[in-house]
């Protein structure tokens, strides 16, 4: 239901069976295309019951008194856990993994430990050097000629980290990052590679996945997975939509 806000190694990983995760239903503040997108793919995959409460950000409904009181940062998503407003993508992934002991290495081992770590890195870099890119008026101010300058130091830093991860997922006994199975941080890394090569529009110098081989392979797994496809398909977008994506035509709200 939606509504208007308005009103590695498999047998290491932690097991998805929701029969056994706590029967609580989520809510989703989402916006189209948005980091909520990884929010949505990783609830899919482990089968838990939630809804959605659209953020339309057409109306910058993001930056209402009423999203505001969920996340004084006025950023999507928003994710509610037991009556609490949880917010930062990373934050809440790590809630979900550790509720339904999925889409995660098992607590405790050393692949944990390595999870949480690539995870924030993630989370702090990749994710943030993507936001840089696409608003340069928030980190570099009004004059055009430091936005470019910074878009294109950010751009070469985003490529590096992508062939850091494209390393990282090359280097396991699998086609994901921890082995045969996914994990939040395959999702999160799919997401990215999306908007890496869709945004900011009409802009040239995007990335090209094909220098990113074992990131491709990753992505191409994901494509193939129901869950996946159902939850991309939920928000208007169709296959493939790691590897070869198009813009968003959501059945409602914004993606921009």
């Amino acid at each position: 239901m939606t509504l208007s806000i308005q009103q590695k190694r498999k047998s290491r990983l932690s097991s998805s069976n929701a029969g056994h995760s706590r029967p609580t239903r989520y809510t989703l503040h989402y916006a189209p295309d948005n980091a909520s997108l990884i929010i949505r793919l990783a609830l899919e995959e482990i089968g838990a019951a939630y809804r959605t409460v659209l953020v339309d950000r057409y109306r910058a409904e993001q930056r209402s008194p009423e999203f505001l009181k969920l996340n004084p940062n006025g950023l999507i998503p928003v994710c509610i856990i037991d009556g609490e407003a949880i917010f930062e993508t990373a934050a809440i992934l790590l809630l979900l993994c550790e509720r339904h002991e999925a889409l995660a290495p098992s607590p405790g081992s050393v692949e944990h430990m390595h999870f949480v770590k690539w995870l924030v890195c993630l989370s702090n870099g990749l994710h943030a050097d993507l936001r840089q890119i696409f608003y340069p008026s928030i980190y570099a101010g009004d004059d055009l000629a430091t936005r470019k300058a910074h878009q294109r130091i950010t751009r070469q830093r985003l490529n590096q980290r992508f062939a850091m991860f494209d390393t990282a997922v090359a280097g396991s006994d699998g086609v994901y990052l921890f082995g045969d199975e996914p994990t939040a941080i395959d999702i999160y890394l799919a997401v990215c590679l999306r908007w890496a090569q869709l945004y900011p529009l009409a802009t040239p110098d995007n990335i090209d996945i094909g220098e990113f081989p074992a990131l491709l392979a990753m992505a191409q797994a994901l494509e193939a997975r129901p869950a996946i496809q159902r939850g991309c398909a939920a928000e208007g977008m169709s296959m493939p939509a790691f590897t070869a994506p198009r813009h968003v035509m959501p059945p409602e709200g914004s993606a921009l």
